[in-house]
């Protein structure tokens, strides 16, 4: 079914826009404020657990790919536009009442793009939020990537209850 631009989805793409300025000024000031890969100058928000670190990221998620010559760039840029083109999509086919889901996909959207704007202007992404305890540490992410993340459990969520809640409408029906 397809609805109009103000029945659909593609309302929450504002959403969008707010991760990615988010993304924006908190990676701006990282690169401004802090010395790539010093520890001297990262800053210890929860003492042996969370500091603000400036960290370049190569490759994808966890590091992924990162230790090639730099085609990654190009492949995981191609998969943002795509990812984000078909979930734009997706928004304009959703009604805007389905709030749950087009902010999954606004999220989505949001972080890919934010970092795409890294890949195409530094080259790599800029990660800045440190989780460790003692000396093993998670991978240092930011922003853009918890929007993803955030994004894509919503549209999980959508997509495991919302078949549940399809099926137990369609039985009381019958």
């Amino acid at each position: 079914m397809s609805y109009s631009l103000k029945q659909s989805g593609i309302a929450y793409l504002l959403l969008t826009v707010v991760v990615i300025i988010l993304d924006y000024v908190s990676k701006t000031w990282i690169v401004d404020n802090l010395a790539p890969y010093s520890a001297e100058a990262a800053i210890s928000v929860i003492d042996g657990f969370f500091r603000i670190i400036h960290v370049h990221n190569h490759g994808a998620a966890f590091s992924f790919l990162a230790d090639y010559p730099g085609w990654q760039k190009w492949l995981f840029g191609g998969i943002a536009v795509l990812v984000s083109l078909f979930l734009v999509y997706l928004m304009e086919k959703t009604p805007r009442s389905r709030w749950f889901l087009n902010s999954g996909y606004a999220l989505v959207i949001g972080g890919a793009i934010g970092n795409l704007y890294d890949r195409v202007f530094y080259g790599y992404v800029i990660d800045f939020l440190d989780f460790y305890v003692g000396t093993h540490h998670y991978p240092a992410f930011n922003i853009a990537d918890c929007g993803v993340c955030t994004g894509v459990a919503m549209i999980i969520i959508c997509e495991i209850f919302g078949k549940k809640d399809a099926e137990s409408r369609q039985n009381t029906q019958a």
